[in-house]
């Protein structure tokens, strides 16, 4: 099913310039994403690799995007915003090699102001640059749906290259690391020009010398522990670094200290949330709060 974004969304996102939330991956998404297709992370490192660099927001919090005046031009069609887009030097018939600015923001801002869709349509976005015009492939009923997804974290930027990997009918090529094929697929019929199916060789030949994410779908990744504010804690944490850890006002001098941090996670931890049966979590906890049993307060 289609995703739809509500109306007011990509106003906002454009008004803020393009800084969503940007939340980057976790170790285990390349792995967890790339076994729905039936490849390994290495695989999917060496298409971000070569498209991105190996992140998909820029220094200021943006997906990492390109304009494309070439598409913009197609999208356009004949008439009088056309004109004007190329007039302003933001559309053009062909593909020129080189002919990009070292942020193409600025660009983008001068096609929306002519046609919003059309705009994010001719730009490619994220860690594996998908062009917007791609959008219905990766599920979004438009092109401002999926940057505004993409603005949120490189985990919708992963899924969509996943999803468009599968609607291009490259799995198996990219399983078989039949890089020619795979390029002509993700980066058309030139690929060979820029040597593209060279670039993600190379690319995937450096991680795959390099250790696998450990991960199996059969392991349930445990979730981060509570926050436990400092004002909650039973000890106080110090602020700054100290000659040796504080000791609980309860404990014999002789004994060695217990970390107040794993002392207030143990005490603030409800049985009811992590009981000793709960999977990783709870083993944790179990383990701490024998190692380090908590004296209740006096009141």
């Amino acid at each position: 099913m289609a995703t739809s974004i509500d109306a007011g969304a990509f106003a906002r996102l454009r008004a803020a310039g393009f800084k969503g939330a940007a939340v980057r991956l976790a170790d285990v998404d390349l792995p967890r994403v790339g076994a729905l297709i039936g490849v390994g992370e290495d695989e999917i490192h060496a298409i971000i690799d070569v498209e991105s660099s190996g992140s998909g927001f820029d220094k200021l919090g943006r997906p990492k995007m390109l304009f494309e005046p070439h598409v913009f031009w197609r999208h356009l069609g004949a008439g009088t915003k056309r004109t004007r887009a190329a007039s302003l030097g933001v559309a053009y018939e062909k593909w020129r090699p080189g002919n990009y600015p070292s942020d193409s923001y600025p660009r983008l801002a001068q096609a929306l102001d002519i046609d919003v869709e059309a705009a994010l349509m001719s730009a490619s976005w994220g860690l594996t640059q998908i062009l917007g015009e791609n959008h219905v492939e990766l599920g979004y009923i438009t092109a401002a749906d999926m940057v505004v997804a993409f603005c949120g974290g490189e985990a919708a930027q992963l899924a969509g290259t996943v999803a468009l990997i599968k609607s291009k009918g490259l799995s198996a090529k990219l399983k078989a690391h039949d890089w020619a094929a795979v390029a002509r697929g993700w980066n058309g019929a030139g690929y060979a020009a820029n040597h593209y199916d060279d670039k993600l060789a190379a690319a995937f030949a450096k991680w795959n010398r390099i250790p696998d994410t450990a991960w199996s779908p059969a392991v349930a990744v445990a979730p981060k522990p509570p926050f436990v504010a400092p004002e909650a804690l039973s000890v106080a944490v110090p602020a700054g670094p100290a000659s040796a850890p504080p000791k609980l006002p309860s404990q014999p001098a002789s004994s060695p200290a217990k970390p107040a941090v794993a002392t207030a996670l143990v005490a603030a931890a409800s049985p009811a949330l992590a009981p000793a049966g709960s999977g990783l979590l709870g083993s944790i906890l179990g383990r701490l709060r024998a190692a380090y049993p908590v004296t209740p307060k006096k009141v």
